[in-house]
């Protein structure tokens, strides 16, 4: 894909369905009693990964473009699937299905494609392995494939090392079918989809915030004989006032889930990238419509009005769960920023966008606590640092995140995306406001996640 500079971005756009809710809403409606219906779900080859999935396990699916009919068989309706479950590039599916294969009365193996047997999956299956789950990885490797045999699960309190959504709602879901109160502690707030779509579905699911004397209560309670809670009682105990106050959710397991109508908001990870676009490029001004704002996913905005960028919330709404917005945008000069903390986990997948904004933004930024973006579809650190430097930005990558030098001119360049969609996408961005060309190598793995973004990006650029 060859892009170049733009005129002024003009207009209005929707956004695609958020992969993030897409999935779950195949996942929770295939586990309710009843059809759900699911209106702008996002036909990314993600998302296609779980429907193929649910389908190989028994589950009636209809779909037509982004209009979704799945006919749920309840908690205990899934049948084994006669094959290997493949997942393609979908971590979230992997590590979300495991929990709930973790609880099944059948044995399955899952796996996906060559970068997603490369991400780690210790990380859902030390919890899992807690629960009493008959979970490995059939290399050794702590990779997918995965092989699990379904058995009945332990309740548990799980103190994870890191805020993931897949972690903990893979957590979650293995509560589902375990023998009293699951609960996950964080180390801070990650997004929070899973909660809000469980509970519309019926499922007892509430947040506290809770301090290390009563985590520790609530581990010293479990079966402290085993390791995974021996281990999390001393890490628990060894926490100070530092750590007081800490997201905990709690899952009641064996609900009765029904089928319910999901209206998916736009995807504020795939708006991200217009967002960029309408504030890099001079004279631009650019409405996107009925966007995903929820709080535990806000983080780019935040970070972007901080920046100095003009965003205008208009029609504040909810769509089931979900609160959701249009956003008016106009381009900004912008400024450095310092991006760390509780922030990092509503924004990790819009790091690779912001990137690009620092890169033309006065001043020096720092990104740091996003060691996660190391084990994405690609090493995100590495590979964001070298094809910025290739367009002429002073960038350093560090452990966990990146020093970027901004507001110097930019040019185009050849771009080895390393087939993440995110490095692409990002990259296109960046050709609008660079002079010359910019040629995006393995352009197509944008449809991962935003099949039609090619088209949308040439819609508004006038």
């Amino acid at each position: 894909m060859i892009i170049k500079y733009s005129a002024p971005l003009r207009g209005e756009l929707s956004i695609p369905g958020d992969k993030s809710i897409s999935h779950r809403s195949i996942m929770f409606g295939a586990l309710a009693q009843g059809t759900t219906e699911i209106s702008n779900f996002l036909t990314g080859a993600d998302c296609l990964s779980t429907i193929s999935c649910f389908r190989q396990m028994g589950i009636g699916i209809e779909q037509k473009e982004n209009h979704v009919l799945v006919h749920g068989k309840g908690l205990h309706g899934l049948s084994a699937p006669s094959d290997t479950l493949d997942a393609g590039n979908s971590g979230t599916t992997v590590r979300l299905l495991s929990g709930i294969l973790a609880g099944q009365s059948f044995a399955s193996v899952i796996t996906g494609d060559e970068s997603i047997q490369k991400r780690p999956m210790k990380r859902i299956m030390t919890p899992l392995l807690g629960m009493g789950a008959n979970i490995s990885s059939v290399r050794g490797n702590d990779c997918a494939p995965l092989q699990i045999r379904g058995k009945k699960l332990h309740c548990a309190h799980y103190e994870s090392p890191v805020a993931s959504a897949q972690v903990k709602s893979c957590v979650l879901l293995a509560g589902l079918y375990a023998d009293g109160i699951t609960s996950v502690t964080e180390p801070a707030v990650s997004r929070n989809h899973s909660e809000l779509m469980l509970r519309y579905f019926g499922a007892d699911v509430r947040t506290e915030l809770m301090s290390a004397k009563d985590r520790t209560k609530l581990l010293s309670a479990a079966d402290s004989e085993t390791k995974f809670n021996t281990d999390c009682v001393t890490q628990a105990m060894a926490y100070n006032e530092e750590y007081e106050g800490r997201p905990t959710v709690f899952i009641t397991p064996e609900p009765v889930l029904k089928g319910q109508k999901v209206n998916v908001p736009g995807d504020i990870s795939s708006a991200a990238y217009f967002i960029a676009a309408a504030l890099l490029v001079p004279g631009s001004e650019l409405l996107l419509k009925n966007v995903g704002i929820n709080p535990t996913r806000d983080g780019m905005l935040r970070v972007c009005k901080s920046m100095g960028a003009d965003i205008t919330l208009l029609n504040e709404d909810y769509t089931g769960a979900e609160p959701c917005a249009d956003l008016l945008v106009r381009s900004s000069h912008l400024k450095a920023a310092t991006i760390e903390g509780d922030l990092i986990p509503t924004l990790i997948d819009e790091l690779p966008i912001l990137a690009v904004l620092a890169a033309f933004a006065d001043g020096t930024t720092v990104i740091r606590d996003a060691a996660e973006l190391r084990v994405k579809e690609s090493d995100r650190i590495a590979v964001m640092t070298e094809n910025l430097s290739r367009i002429g930005c002073p960038v350093e990558a560090t452990p966990d995140g990146m020093i970027i030098e901004g507001g110097r001119p930019l040019h185009g360049a050849t771009i080895d995306t390393q087939k993440d969609h995110r490095v692409a996408m990002s990259f296109a961005v960046a050709a609008l406001a660079c002079t010359g060309e910019m040629e995006i190598r393995d352009a197509e793995c944008v449809n991962i996640s935003y099949p039609g973004f090619y088209r949308d990006l040439a819609g508004v650029c006038r």
